[in-house]
């Protein structure tokens, strides 16, 4: 078994895309950073490394079994053992797992430049590993509160934070299916289009909308999920958390 020392991690939690889980770049100064001891660190095949980074489902047995209690959390000079954590690698890609004692991968967070490196480098003579795990039975599943990548490309994490809250808002009004508010909506998106919006009936109006939303990220984008915030204070609060933090470049400490 292979491991790694002194590892900084910025765990994102439920995160069940792999463009949630940040890369070095993107950390704030108000992320909680934590350092793990030891990690184990486990090369394994593409489908698999895809698996563990871009879901949350069930872990191969024989991987858990692997690392169980070979990692340890570095805290007010103690080593606390964690049950089921490991850096998995393919070759191309690094993510560090932490299921919190379940066989689910619930905390995801990478690695900082140098530790990249250092991963590569271990690896670099070695095949991957082979685990208990069928291909064939995994099949990634998106939808309007799991986008699939291609929709986030170029997006910082402000933009992809305030995309994924715009999603949230959209899927409540397919919830509530009040046609009048749907078309407001529709029109402040397109005011161009205003006498056929009001031709639409519901179905139409959310698939226009929502075609219209989920491609990229503007200014329209960010008005309009900012006007949809407004009297619904869930959304609001998560509005002012992601718009009043601002990206941090304290991260160089961590080299």
């Amino acid at each position: 078994m292979m491991y790694l020392h002194d590892v900084w991690v910025n765990w994102f939690e439920g995160e069940e895309n792999r463009y949630n889980v940040c890369h070095f770049h993107e950390w704030r100064k108000e992320d909680g950073i934590e350092l793990l001891d030891q990690v184990p660190l486990v090369y394994v095949t593409e489908t698999l490394y895809d698996y563990i980074e871009n879901d949350l489902q069930d872990l191969p047995k024989d991987l858990l079994d692997s690392v169980y209690q070979r990692a340890y959390l570095r805290k007010n000079q103690e080593r606390i053992p964690l049950e089921y954590a490991f850096v998995a690698t393919d070759g191309k890609s690094i993510v560090t797992i932490d299921t919190m004692g379940y066989s689910l991968p619930i905390r995801k967070s990478r690695l900082i430049p140098r530790q990249e490196r250092l991963v590569y480098d271990m690896i670099e003579k070695l095949e991957p590993a082979s685990f208990s795990f069928s291909p064939e039975q995994y099949v990634k599943e998106y939808h309007t509160l799991s986008l699939p990548p291609y929709e986030m490309i170029g997006l910082t994490r402000k933009e992809r934070q305030l995309k994924q809250l715009l999603m949230m808002m959209l899927d409540q009004m397919r919830q509530t299916s009040h046609v009048a508010e749907l078309r407001y909506w529709l029109t402040e998106w397109a005011p161009g289009q205003y006498e056929s919006i009001q031709q639409m009936d519901f179905n139409e109006a959310w698939e226009e909308l929502y075609e219209g939303l989920k491609n990229g990220w503007t200014k329209t984008h960010e008005e309009i999920c900012r006007k949809m915030t407004k009297g619904q204070p869930f959304f609001e609060k998560l509005w002012e958390l992601e718009t009043g933090t601002m990206n941090s470049s304290s991260n160089q400490a961590y080299y």
